[in-house]
């Protein structure tokens, strides 16, 4: 067959004879390639032979026997694997990166109250894992429960470990809650708060399904004996917020939410005879998900941090999480 008609296949090509080829060309020799490659010379050189024969060409000048160098496409074919080595080095390179979680995409859940505290972790996770892309989604505590079901999240930062799905949860911080009112709330002038009091008010509050709703209502419900209470719903915290400096009610909530209002003084914390409620925030994940290496080193960098990221009012006491630590 003339070599003009030859057409060589790539499935033919080995990495053994490309490694025989290579070590030729590195020590100089078929013996000392031999050598190198823990083999008999004649087994190089059948290598090297196979590998002519699928390519229907010379790749080395013997006609110096004791030094062969390489032909034309000797060059060529060197040359490519040359590249291709580059190539798979690199390919390591990301595999092991992968493996040891620091590539690839996490998807963060976030109550709608930690949407004040969420921005700035993500920030920081993406600082220290900058080959991580995190993605983070907002929402309600049903929402967020039913996008974890479908593993369209796959960390989750909420209070109160949910049952179904059944989750992996590992405490965060202290997330306390706390009465608001406008400073001029005839409430926010008293010493302590009496239960009676606080049930005549309105209380703002979000939609059914948040988790803040329902710690509302359980709080208010223990403390009131079942008395009946006026509400009325707002569709964000932000909304409430507006709404309680206006004088339209009082609000149970997130102190995580009014860190920067109440430091201003456009809002006050009332002084309750009973206290409100400290609840803990919590890193969870579905109990059947085995966590990629990414996910754990998110997951871990997260634990890490022992609450740092979670708002605090100037003098608060630390929370469980930094007094352990």
């Amino acid at each position: 067959m003339s070599k003009f008609n030859f057409m060589p296949r790539l499935e033919s090509i080995t990495f053994k004879q490309l490694r025989a080829l290579a070590a030729v060309v590195e020590r100089g020799t078929i013996s000392l390639a031999a050598d190198q490659l823990g083999l008999t010379a004649p087994a190089v050189h059948t290598q090297l032979r196979s590998l002519e024969d699928n390519l229907g060409c010379a790749l080395l000048d013997r006609s110096d026997p004791r030094s062969p160098g390489l032909t034309a496409e000797g060059k060529l074919l060197f040359e490519a694997y040359q590249s291709m080595q580059a190539t798979l080095a690199t390919s390591l390179e990301r595999i092991a990166s992968l493996n040891d979680g620091y590539k690839g995409s996490v998807i963060l859940g976030v109550a709608s109250t930690g949407k004040y505290f969420a921005p700035k972790l993500v920030a920081e996770l993406r600082r220290a894992l900058p080959d991580v892309d995190i993605q983070l989604k907002v929402g309600n505590r049903d929402m967020l429960l039913e996008a974890l079901s479908q593993r369209t999240i796959e960390l989750l930062i909420m209070g109160r470990p949910s049952r179904e799905p059944a989750v992996i949860a590992r405490e965060l911080g202290d997330h306390p809650h706390i009465f608001i009112a406008a400073p001029e709330h005839h409430l926010a002038r008293l010493e302590r708060v009496a239960v009676t009091d606080l049930m005549e008010e309105t209380f703002l509050c979000r939609e059914q399904g948040s988790g803040s709703r329902i710690l509302m209502e359980r709080y208010l419900d223990r403390i009131g004996d079942g008395q009946p209470y006026k509400t009325s719903t707002m569709g964000s915290n932000e909304t409430i917020k507006q709404a309680v400096m206006a004088g339209l009610g009082i609000a149970m909530i997130s102190q995580h939410t009014v860190t920067d209002e109440l430091a201003s003084g456009r809002l006050v914390q009332l002084r309750t005879e009973i206290p409100a409620v400290v609840r803990q925030w919590y890193l969870m994940y579905a109990k059947d998900l085995a966590l990629t290496p990414t996910l754990r080193a998110v997951h871990d960098y997260i634990l890490a941090q022992k609450g740092a990221f979670l708002p605090r009012l100037k003098g608060a006491p630390e929370s469980r999480q930094e007094r352990a630590a």
